[in-house]
């Protein structure tokens, strides 16, 4: 569910020269900065076009109480289904207005591997990781989407399927020359 930015690691950092016996050379560092500045619009504007295909999600304005109604997901799952082998996440309320996912090495559920955090903020509903930021764009008692909102693509869906099961689906348009897709993954309560 992660992207990662090729901007997010790139810095960029000018030096000047003053030494009025160096004016060519900073003439030529200025260019170089130019030029290399240049560089930086190529390659993150690229994916700032990427964005600019898809329209900002509207967020669905929420509050704690409408959060209720995602309290079915509380518990640990085994996930199967578009992945190589069986993974294993917690999901659970820290509070009224944020929702932990923990992921596993495996079923031992011994070591945590990582953690996702879902708050509710000024209306709006949403976590991610790494720079990516995802938003719920509609709840009800069965189900909640969430739509990429910074450096993120794909779509994603919780749905319940039971009181023991749900389903998440995740979901991205086509890009360039590859294809739109979808993932299906189960979710079966262990705990």
């Amino acid at each position: 569910m992660r992207e990662r930015s090729p901007c997010s690691h790139f810095a960029f950092q000018r030096t000047s020269i003053y030494d009025d016996g160096m004016k060519q050379l900073t003439h030529f560092g200025t260019v170089a900065l130019t030029v290399a500045g240049l560089l930086v619009v190529i390659v993150c504007g690229g994916n700032t076009a990427e964005s600019q295909d898809q329209p900002k999600p509207t967020p669905v304005k929420l509050t704690a109480a409408d959060l209720e109604k995602l309290r079915w997901i509380e518990g640990t799952w085994r996930g199967t289904g578009d992945a190589d082998k069986p993974f294993f996440e917690r999901y659970r309320f820290e509070n009224a207005t944020t929702l932990a996912s923990d992921s596993f090495d495996n079923e031992k559920l011994e070591k945590v591997t990582d953690t996702t955090r879902f708050e509710l903020k000024d209306g709006e509903f949403g976590g991610g990781s790494e720079g990516s930021r995802w938003v719920a764009t509609a709840i009800d008692e069965n189900s909640i989407s969430f739509a990429p909102f910074v450096k993120a693509r794909n779509f994603f869906v919780w749905r319940r399927d039971s009181k023991d099961s749900w389903t998440a689906i995740l979901s991205w348009p086509a890009r360039g020359d590859k294809p739109a897709g979808e993932k299906t993954y189960k979710m079966e309560r262990i705990k």
